[in-house]
Order: C-alpha cells, then structure tokens, then sequence
C-alpha cells in the first residue's frame, strides 16, 4: 500500500513548525509556498505583507521561540522583523526543511475526492493528497472601513504602509490602535508634522518592560493565579507603572483587564506625554480637508492610514470549512468538523506568542495522523472529539466582538491539549527531541 502522502499550504511560521513535525515523525509530505522563500509575512520583499520597517516582536524573544530552538542570545528582548524573518530562515535550514518545498507555486483549488483531496497549483499541476494542511496565514486581506463624506487627501490600509519616511511634511491619521496602529501611530508622531490617533474604545496598556525584564516573561514564569486574582493583582499593578492613562487623552477602557487584547506598547504613551501625537474619538466624515470626529471636532488631515485589520480566508478552500464572525470554526482551531483530513493551522486569535503554540498543533496534528497510518480505514477516537467536543478555550469572559468569537487562551489551550495528549495516550512535545546538536548561525 502505498504510503499517504500530505500537502502543507504556505510556509511561514505555522507551515514550517508542521514540517519539522512531520519530518521527525517520518510522514510524507509535500509543500507549496507562493513566495520566493521562507517567512510569511516577517519577509517585507513579499508581495501583500503588512510588514513595515520599524515593526517587532510584541512578544519577547523568551516566549516566542520554537521549541527547542532559542532565539540567539544577541537577539533583543524584542527583536526586529528582520531578525524573526533570519529565524525562521535559520529553522528552515537547520531543520532541512528547504528541499521539500516547491516555491512560487500557489494553490488554486482544493477539491474533495473520494479517499482524499484533489489540488490545482498555480504551475498547471493537478495533485491528489491524502490530507491538505492550509497554512497560509490570517493578515492578507485587508479590512476596510466606511468613511462617509468626501476627502480631499489620501486614504489607504495599513497594508500599504512600510517607512516611516511616508509621513515627512504630511498631517497624519492612524485609524485604529490595535498592537500595528500603534506602532504606526509612533511612525507618525516622530515624523509627521501633525499626527493623530483614532480610538473608537478603550484599551488597556501593557509596557514591554517590568522590574527591568519583559512583561510576558512575567506571566510566563510566575505563580498562575485563576483569574479572579490575577485580574485585580494586574490591574494594580499597571496602575503603579503607567498610571492614569486618561490624562493622556487616551478614553477609559470600557472592559476589565484580559477581556480583550491590551496593547504591549510603551511608546505611544511616551509621545502622548511630549505632544507628538494626540488622541481622538471615532470618526463621524470626511470634509474636504478635514476629518470629522464623533465629539464635533475637526482636524486638517491628508493621509490616514487605517490600520483596521484583515480578514480572514482560506480562499481555495473556504467552501469546505464552516465560519463564525469571519473566522473558520475549528476543533482546536485545526480540525475540520465536516471534511477528514482537511486541516486548518494558525487561524486564530490569543494573548500569547504563536510559536511554541503552533509547535503544540503541529504535534497534536501529527499524532492524529501517525494514529490513521497505523490504523489505516479503523475508527478513531479522536475523530468522535472532533465532531462533538467544544469545549471553551476562551479562558473566561471577553468583549463581545468579532474578533474574540474563536478566541483562545493560551493557559486554557495548553492545558486542555495536555489533557487530550493523556487521554490517548499520545506523548507531549519533547522538547530535547525537538532541539539539534548544533544549530547554524543567524545572521540578521
């Protein structure tokens, strides 16, 4: 019989943590990357990345690595795009994961067939897998919002955005104060001549930095408190740091702390303190040269950039998968409930760093397939959790919005993948094994 072989879409983070898994558990599989290399969206040179030049890590270099492979140790606390895309490069390499993949090849359609799944490439070849594996990433359709009115400047997506030498001599607009427009909105107010902040809500405000280490490695590695406790405990805590961020301009946050994503950014609050940028409400219509806001004010603008997010799609595939609020409802945000073997890897939202996440999924993905392979056409026990399991991954209580509707808390996943890997009588990840001798150098 012959040995079933998987197609794995896309190769940045999500893509390669699959193959390394698939590699060491002795799975065949094949890998198709639109692009020219490795990386996703940490490549700026690729074609409809979000990637700008001054954007980092918002996790820290201690949370975010793969298992097993460390982030150098020359490598900042929150390293450089630049530094992630040399990384994932490094991990590609390391881990001999180039040769399997086929590169400027993208999918144009996944077809059902019986016993398995029919592929289209973008090079004219037509593929049959045993199971496909959509890694192709969230942050590639751009969200555009409705600005009534008639505006006598420019108005583009954050997707547009890379230097921040697009500013010079302008007054700009950032829509949106999610981790990105933050980080724009910094841009703006080192090198705009005006620069302003749209915040339609709220948001609490994590620095990067607490008692001289990264905030993450804080909650990391110390005591993980239930929620009642660490909520209030935090929140005094961020009161100490940063204080009333209302006298700032910044609106109060209409939700407690945890319940939606805070923004890991310490200097936006910096350039508010100094008057480089100013905070201002939701957005009523455009005015010629001006922009309208809500509370009846108006501002002389010419660019606004709206960093307003991205829609998610699986568009060679997003027959097949069922979706809520915009987002493809997953068993563990992988397992397609209706369709076998059709997978989905990275499409979700979570309050911690994706690596060592995706690394989790990747094993819990290969342990379901190394489990048909050695009972090839017998029921699994799995396949009945994936059908009628939902159990709440959220962690507790979250604003009621689009996109928390799939939301998954990264101490709630962790710990109920650790409890499925029991119940099987799957191993966990090892680390040791995941790790090599003598990894290759990175060079930024």
């Amino acid at each position: 019989m012959n040995e079933p072989t998987y197609l794995i879409i896309g190769a940045g983070p999500c893509g390669l943590s699959l193959a390394r898994a698939f590699t060491q558990a002795g799975l065949s599989y094949e890998q198709v990357e639109r692009h020219t290399d490795v990386g996703g969206i940490w490549d700026i040179e690729n074609p409809g990345t979000p990637m700008y030049r001054s954007a980092h890590f918002i996790s820290s270099k201690t949370t975010s690595a793969f298992l097993g492979f460390p982030m150098p140790a020359d490598y900042p606390d929150y390293p450089t795009n630049r530094q992630i895309l040399a990384y994932l490069r490094s991990f590609a390499r390391t881990f001999g994961l180039y040769g399997r993949i086929r590169f400027g090849v993208g999918v144009l359609d996944v077809q059902e067939m019986p016993g398995g799944w029919q592929v289209a490439f973008t090079d004219g070849q037509v593929r049959t897998y045993a199971g496909v594996i959509c890694a192709t990433g969230t942050n590639w359709e751009p969200q555009m919002p409705e600005l009534p009115g008639v505006f006598g400047g420019e108005v583009r997506h954050s997707v547009t955005y890379t230097s921040p030498d697009e500013f010079r001599g302008r007054r700009v607009l950032v829509l949106g104060a999610g981790n990105s427009g933050c980080d724009i909105a910094c841009d703006a107010a080192r090198s705009a001549d005006a620069a302003f902040i749209s915040m339609r809500r709220g948001y609490h405000f994590i620095p990067k930095r607490v008692f001289g280490r990264p905030a993450d490695t804080l909650a990391e590695n110390g005591p993980h408190l239930p929620a009642f406790i660490e909520r209030p405990v935090m929140q005094g805590l961020l009161r100490l740091v940063t204080g009333d961020l209302t006298k700032l301009g910044l609106p109060k946050p209409d939700h407690r702390l945890f319940e939606s994503h805070p923004i890991v950014n310490d200097q936006l609050l910096h350039h508010l303190a100094h008057g480089d940028i100013r905070v201002k409400g939701d957005v009523a219509r455009l005015d010629g040269p001006d922009v309208v806001f809500r509370d009846g004010t108006r501002e002389a603008v010419d660019l606004i950039i709206c960093a307003t997010g991205y829609t998610m799609n699986i568009p060679y595939a997003r027959r097949y998968f069922e979706w809520k609020s915009e987002r493809p409802d997953l068993y563990l945000t992988m397992f397609n409930r209706s369709h076998h073997n059709l997978f989905g890897l990275g499409y979700l939202e979570t309050d911690g760093s994706l690596y060592p996440l995706a690394d989790w999924m990747a094993h819990l993905l290969t342990q379901y397939l190394l489990e048909q392979r050695a009972y090839p056409g017998g029921p699994q026990p799995f396949d009945t959790l994936i059908r009628e399991d939902r159990t709440d991954l959220s962690g507790g209580a979250h604003v009621d919005s689009p996109r928390h509707a799939l939301y998954v808390q990264r101490r709630a996943f962790l710990t109920h993948l650790r409890a499925l890997c029991r119940r099987l009588n799957w191993p966990e990840p090892d680390e040791a094994a995941l790790s090599v001798p003598a990894r290759q150098a990175v060079s930024a």
